[in-house]
This record gives C-alpha cells, sequence and structure tokens, in this order.
C-alpha cells in the first residue's frame, strides 16, 4: 500500500508542476498580449480562450497536491471537537461521498473528452483549439484527485502514515 500511495502523491505533485506550469504561461501570455496592443495596435485574438481552458485546468490539477497537503477549504468546527475513533469514522465517511461525488463528475469529463475526440470538435475561436485538449487536462486533474481520495481513505482505514509531513500553520505566531 504505502507503493500506492507515494506513486499517487508523485502523480499529484507531477500535476501541481504542471498547474504552476499554466499560471506561468498565462502570466507571459497576458504581458504579451499587454506588449501587442499597446506598442503595436494588434492582439492575438485568443487570449480569453486560452487563458479560460489554463484557469480550469489549474484548477482541477492542483487539486490531488493541495488535498495531501490539507490546503483545501475543510470546516473543523465538527471534526475538531470528535475523539480519534470518531474522527476517523466522519473523515472516512466525508471521504467516501466525495469520491462518489467526485467520481461521477469525472466520468461525465470523461464522457465529454471521448465525444469531442471521435467528433474532433475544435473551439469556435480563430484559433481552432481541438477541445479534447484543454478537457484531457480538467480529466486528469479529477482523476488525480480521486486517486487521491482512495489513497486517503486507505490511510484512515489502515491507520496508516502520509506520506507527505503536513505542517500546520498558526496563523497567530506567523504574524
Amino acid at each position: 500500500m504505502r507503493t500506492f500511495q507515494t506513486v499517487v502523491f508523485g502523480l499529484s505533485r507531477l500535476s501541481a508542476g504542471l498547474a504552476c506550469l499554466l499560471v506561468v504561461a498565462m502570466v507571459l501570455h497576458i504581458l504579451y498580449e499587454i506588449v501587442l496592443r499597446t506598442f503595436f495596435s494588434s492582439s492575438t485574438f485568443v487570449l480569453d480562450e486560452f487563458v479560460g481552458y489554463a484557469v480550469a485546468a489549474t484548477t482541477f490539477l492542483a487539486l490531488g497536491y493541495s488535498f495531501e497537503h490539507g490546503s483545501l477549504i475543510r470546516v473543523g468546527l465538527l471534526l475538531e471537537r470528535l475523539d480519534a475513533g470518531s474522527r476517523r469514522v466522519a473523515e472516512i465517511v466525508c471521504g467516501i461521498a466525495t469520491l462518489i461525488v467526485m467520481g461521477g463528475l469525472t466520468w461525465y469529463f470523461w464522457l465529454i473528452l471521448w465525444r469531442s475526440w471521435v467528433r474532433g470538435r475544435v473551439s469556435s475561436s480563430i484559433a481552432e483549439v481541438p477541445m479534447w485538449i484543454p478537457e484531457s487536462l480538467v480529466f486528469a486533474g479529477a482523476l488525480i484527485f480521486c486517486l487521491q481520495l482512495v489513497a486517503y481513505l486507505i490511510r484512515q482505514l489502515t491507520n496508516e502514515a502520509p506520506p507527505v509531513v503536513v505542517e500546520k500553520y498558526d496563523i497567530q505566531h506567523d504574524l
């Protein structure tokens, strides 16, 4: 099981790295567009489309890594008041519910991706981007998040330690 945990976390890290590269690409594209419009009265005419694709891809590609590091928003009001056993049960129930929802969403993303691939669907912009490209990034991020949820549930069921040490920040101390 430890190997599975490590592989899934490695995928999450790789996915987060790709999300970071997409953010850098967005910034560079925006700066390029600013230069084109300011000095050359021109444009790429695809800035909003490409940034939209990158935002969607970045959001999903970073989910697994963020979840493993405890960076997703969680409501600890109830969990913090439970004893260790009850907390594990609550974590398992919430993990299963999240996996069911994300599994359905991931399946839906797969259907859209497959349909775009089979039909050769392209965007309606001047770039005519094959839609399977941005859709595959969103699908990959959702799938990696589902794998990360499975790894998390296995850890909760077996009481294993996570493959990464999560540092908890004390806001009062950091100020």
